[in-house]
């Protein structure tokens, strides 16, 4: 274990040692301007560095909860500890009877972020909604022509081809008209990418031709404003006081220290020097509970750990013998009680056991070496070469992919493969694997929105190629049974199509099923109002440390 590294700025150091002492106070200027008297720190030992504040650009867990959750809203939202929608900026909502026209009341007098940056000189209206959508629907949007970006979900989930038109009413009602019914819709804009961005600030950046800053300087109307960020190291808010939702934002301060060794960030917490901490490894949760120090929260994961195969022409993986010989040559078992310690459970397919629509008669793989070198050997691919890639973090179905991929390592070579560990800084690492570049790649899924589309459409669909479908899966058969599943509102007929596409994944291997996991989170002592939240976010509103 690499010993603590505790050297932080002055002000970190200040922060920290408040949290320490059990919120102790501070003064702290806040969204503009600045409050006398005393202030409450939090401090998050966040696992690694956001990709990015600009949140429709990304996918990963570490990226929203430092910029979506903390800095912006969507039109509706996910209740607190729950996958049931609430609204957001949208007060109201009335959706057409053919399911294909959305009309959203939005709330008035909703102040966006004043920063050392930007002042803004209205509030929240249409004109925000129609920037936000319209620049992730349309490449030749005017923003897209300086700052070209990708924004993945938009098209893993269909939006692009579903969205016909978003349009503004009036400044405060916004009307989406969708091509064809799409069931997921509303779960779709409660999720981080869908969360709105400032039209007013954008129209700022392009008349200074500073379109990037969008992704650096951050401005929304969420709970929290950015102050400052070290890569690697910090980032520090302060409560925004101009927040819609104000009462249910009770810190004054909120620093994430960023602490990729799990090992650390759990002696953080029992030190105080922390306030919590997720995805510990399970002997690090254990030796938590026993010291007695912090409190430990856990639920069962709404996750799967799995290794990606990259079925593109050409790689190694694309005959579909290589990869179930893959499959076949790992043993799960193994991995479950070493990487998991008995906090993880075997997957049999994609979908968690708690997701409906699951295929309960579905089996986990076999642990066949023999077999799976048999299929090398009819594939001519005895004795080749072939990377493995795994993660530089803890994720909530990866405690610890170093020694996942040490141990796959170990099975391949009883069959032959010579297998070559990689890995990457975190975005590197999702940003290289989104472009193909790795053979197998260590990765996993947490839901999004409760629905199953949110599995399928964004990590398997020929949409999802570039983004989260790592492996370049592109299946014409499986690819119409999930659309024609998103196109209509009847569970039933839904649920059948799943079945369907679980059955047709079985068939074609696109990747090897590991594990479901519980999800813990350390907390310290004087932490209130922490709800460890079923989609794997990181949310602070409603927390307060006493």
């Amino acid at each position: 274990m690499e010993k603590p590294l505790f050297k932080l700025t002055a002000l970190a150091a200040i922060a920290l040692g408040l949290a320490a002492c059990g919120g102790k106070k501070e003064d702290a200027a806040s969204g503009g301007g600045s409050t006398s008297g005393g202030a409450s720190t939090l401090v998050y030992c966040s696992e690694g560095s956001p990709s990015g504040f600009d949140p429709g650009q990304y996918t990963d867990g570490a990226t929203f909860d430092a910029s979506a959750h903390t800095l912006y809203n969507g039109l509706v939202q996910f209740k607190i500890g729950t996958t049931d929608i609430e609204p957001g900026l949208a007060e109201s909502w009335e959706v057409s009877e053919d399911g294909k026209q959305y009309t959203f009341k939005l709330r008035q007098g909703v102040k966006f972020h004043t920063t050392d940056y930007f002042k803004p000189s209205r509030d929240f209206n249409a004109d925000d909604v129609l920037f936000t959508f319209q620049r992730m629907l349309d490449k030749k949007h005017p923003f897209n022509a300086a700052y070209p970006a990708e924004f993945p979900y938009a098209a893993d989930m269909g939006m692009v081809d579903d969205v016909a038109s978003v349009e503004k009413v009036d400044d405060y009602t916004v009307k989406m008209t969708l091509n064809k019914v799409n069931a997921p819709f509303l779960q779709n804009l409660a999720m981080p990418f869908a969360y709105v961005l400032s039209a007013e600030y954008a129209d700022k950046l392009t008349a200074e031709g500073k379109q990037a800053n969008i992704n650096t300087q951050p401005v929304g109307t969420g709970p929290f404003v950015l102050k400052s960020y070290q890569k690697d190291q910090q980032i520090r808010y302060v409560k925004n006081h101009e927040y819609w939702n104000k009462d249910n934002v009770k810190i004054d301060n909120l620093i994430f220290a960023i602490t990729k060794d799990s090992g650390v960030r759990a002696q953080k917490v029992e030190a105080g020097e922390c306030s919590l901490s997720r995805y510990n490894k399970v002997a690090e949760v254990e030796a938590a509970k026993k010291s007695g120090k912090v409190n430990v929260e856990s639920r069962e994961g709404y996750n799967t750990g799995y290794l990606s195969l990259n079925s593109r022409e050409g790689r190694i993986a694309s005959d579909v013998r290589v990869r179930e010989a893959l499959d076949l040559a790992i043993d799960k078992d193994a991995i479950i009680n070493a990487v998991f310690a008995g906090a993880g459970k075997r997957a049999a397919g994609l979908l968690p056991p708690s997701q409906w629509g699951v295929d309960t008669n579905l089996k986990p793989s076999a642990y066949d070496p023999e077999r799976a070198k048999a299929l090398l050997k009819e594939a001519g691919k005895e004795n080749a070469s072939i990377e493995l890639w795994y993660m530089p973090v803890q994720r909530p179905y990866n405690p610890n992919a170093k020694l996942m991929a040490e141990m796959i390592q170990a099975d391949w070579a009883k069959v032959g493969l010579k297998a070559k560990l990689v890995t990457y800084e975190w975005g590197e690492y999702l940003s290289r694997g989104k472009k193909g570049e790795a053979d197998t790649m260590l990765i996993g899924w947490t839901g999004d929105n409760g629905d199953p589309d949110n599995w399928f459409g964004n990590l398997l669909s020929c949409a999802a190629v570039g983004g989260s479908n790592y492996g370049g899966f592109c299946d014409k058969e499986f690819d119409k049974v999930i659309v024609d599943a998103r196109s209509t509102t009847d569970k039933e007929k839904r649920t059948a199509l799943y079945m369907e596409a679980q059955k047709l994944l079985t068939e074609k291997k696109p990747a090897v099923y590991l594990a479901h996991s519980v999800t813990d989170a350390l907390l310290a002592k004087n932490v209130k109002g922490y709800v460890l939240e079923p989609l794997g976010s990181t949310r602070f509103e409603g927390v307060s440390v006493e």
